[in-house]
């Protein structure tokens, strides 16, 4: 591992992205959501993901320049065609379409299909609970969990973030239906650990510990049952709304050599309840609760994450020798040309 400021990994991407021809604008987007998911802790939607999105560019898959294509289907539903755009741009535009919407009718979603990955969903519903609104964010993946009872990859990750307002800052949370996300077996892979037993299969179906063998495999459902039936659910709610493929279908955000055809749905709401106090109140009740034996105290979703946030942000980023090396090398291709 090698630490590296904020400033100095946020300037050698942005250098990268610019060489590419990316905006100016749309690289900010995609840099801050992967030091933001560095910042929080989360390496397996970080700096990790970097060189994909840059081969992805090169390759043709990855549009840098659009935003997408609006089409309202109705008062509060937008329909996306992401030209397949950068997913965080293409995402951002289309919050932004549907968080003005839904102060004028309440509600309003975004069906967002041939887009890139959107990276970190909790990146979104956080800024739009800060907002004042309320954020449903589903999106699907390429197959990579077994279903409940199985040991082959037919199900995406198919993570559910949720954004609240509070009086006191937004609450959010942003989980995988999966017990870990595929971004966590690569970084376990980087970084030579070993994975917890449970979380995953080899090729051949069979229980492995071994991140590598892993990556050829499938990730078991958070949950057992419940996880898998979650997991289903979401799949088969954004295909239904986005037009996206299925399962193994799906393709484009582990490689840099075919088109993304997930999908991603966000749903914003203007409360109208006036009840920021009284949930700031009620999280204070459980962070105020007695911990459990083996436990100091009792966490909000989310909390661990934001004072990582900002302790990160003094003492600098702790990024896998390979991921930092990958980097300093495109930045250094980037300034010889």
């Amino acid at each position: 591992m090698v630490l590296v400021s904020v400033e100095d990994c946020t300037q050698a991407a942005l250098s990268v992205l610019a060489a590419a021809g990316v905006p100016p604008e749309h690289a900010q987007m995609q840099v801050d959501l992967l030091i933001d998911a560095e910042l929080r802790g989360v390496p397996s939607h970080g700096m990790l993901r970097f060189q994909r999105i840059f081969d992805r560019i090169a390759n043709g898959f990855a549009d840098a320049q659009t935003r997408g294509i609006h089409q309202w289907r109705g008062e509060a539903f937008l329909s996306v065609d992401g030209q397949n755009g950068l997913g965080p741009v293409v995402a951002q535009y289309a919050v932004d379409a549907i968080t003005a919407r839904a102060k004028l009718t309440g509600i309003a979603v975004a069906a967002i299909s041939a887009s890139n990955h959107i990276g970190m969903l909790a990146w979104y519903a956080e800024t739009i609970a800060a907002a004042g609104q309320v954020a449903i964010i589903l999106t699907t993946s390429e197959a990579l969990v077994h279903p409940f009872g199985g040991r082959t990859a037919l199900l995406g990750t198919n993570p559910i973030a949720i954004g609240v307002p509070t009086d006191t800052g937004p609450f959010v949370i942003d989980l995988a239906t999966s017990v870990v996300s595929m971004g966590e077996i690569h970084d376990h892979a980087h970084r030579g650990a070993a994975l917890q037993p449970g979380w995953a299969v080899d090729a051949q179906g069979n229980p492995t510990t071994d991140a590598v063998a892993a990556k050829s495999g499938a990730i078991a459902p958070f949950g057992g049952a419940k996880g898998y039936a979650l997991g289903l659910a979401f799949e088969l709610l954004v295909t239904a709304l986005t037009g996206a493929a299925l399962g193994r279908d799906v393709t484009g955000t582990l490689n840099a050599s075919k088109l993304c055809n997930k999908g991603d749905v966000f749903i914003v709401i203007d409360p109208l309840s006036g009840q920021g106090a009284a949930l700031s109140a009620y999280l204070d009740v459980l962070r105020n609760t007695p911990p459990a034996d083996g436990f100091d105290t009792v966490l909000i979703p989310g909390e661990r994450g934001r004072a990582l946030k900002a302790e990160r942000r003094q003492s600098g980023l702790m990024l896998a020798d390979e991921v930092w090396d990958t980097l300093v090398r495109l930045r250094d291709q980037a300034g010889a040309r």
